[in-house]
């Protein structure tokens, strides 16, 4: 018994001496306690070990409660950084939102003003054409004119009001014949309208209004200003002229 005993101790000495090496042999060398334990007792050896033991326990205690702490607070790092890069990841996806209105809102004012740009040109190609419509109706509305002036001679000089009486018609019949006796047929002259012009009177106008013949013909026209070049027409100082 004694000699299983005396083999027990022994091996937990071999135990303890037989740490990793280098730092075993540091160790001892600086730790003279050590040496002091390998010359206890059997009693006192073993007193030491469960001192040694406990002394272990607690450090090991104190450094798990240390790495439990270490890790508890890495991990609230963590899950706080993780909650930072939520929040920064949420902001980046308002941001983008923002960003996607911003450009649909370009984009519908862009279309927008594409489509005022497309009106607007509309607008000016359809004034254009509307001034063009306009100049044309003007030269046809002139070159009607001067083709019904061209067939007008105009009486100057008849007295207000007396044209009502034989009408206008007949007055201008009437001066041809008196003017051009001799004539004939060669100025039988159709007439197709004859008024006053304008068809107002002017208060402050002490002249007769003229009365424009519209004849049939442009070759009438020629036929009354020759023979009026001819020989002057008058009557009672009317005259008559182109128009």
């Amino acid at each position: 018994m004694q000699r299983h005993k005396s083999t027990t101790s022994s091996d937990m000495k071999k135990y303890i001496k037989s740490p990793e090496q280098k730092e075993n042999n540091k160790y001892t060398e600086n730790n003279p306690k050590e040496n002091e334990i390998y010359n206890l007792n059997d009693d006192d050896f073993k007193t030491a070990i469960i001192k040694i033991l406990n002394e272990l326990r607690e450090n090991s205690d104190r450094q798990l409660n240390e790495f439990r702490s270490y890790v508890t607070k890495e991990f609230d790092t963590i899950k706080k950084n993780q909650t930072e890069i939520l929040e920064m990841k949420n902001t980046i996806e308002e941001i983008k939102k923002n960003l996607d209105a911003l450009n649909s809102r370009a984009d519908n004012m862009e279309e927008r003003i594409s489509n005022l740009e497309d009106g607007n040109i509309e607008m000016l190609q359809a004034e254009e054409e509307r001034e063009v419509r306009l100049k044309r109706n003007e030269e046809t509305l002139r070159e009607l004119s001067d083709t019904i002036r061209r067939c007008n001679v105009r009486i100057i000089g008849i007295p207000e009001g007396e044209e009502k009486e034989k009408g206008a018609e007949s007055l201008f019949k009437e001066i041809m014949a008196e003017n051009f006796p001799n004539r004939g047929k060669k100025l039988e002259i159709q007439v197709k309208e004859a008024n006053r012009s304008p068809n107002y009177i002017n208060v402050k106008r002490h002249s007769p209004r003229h009365i424009p013949e519209k004849l049939a013909k442009v070759n009438d026209k020629e036929k009354i200003l020759r023979a009026a070049r001819q020989k002057k027409i008058q009557r009672n100082h009317y005259q008559i002229s182109a128009e």
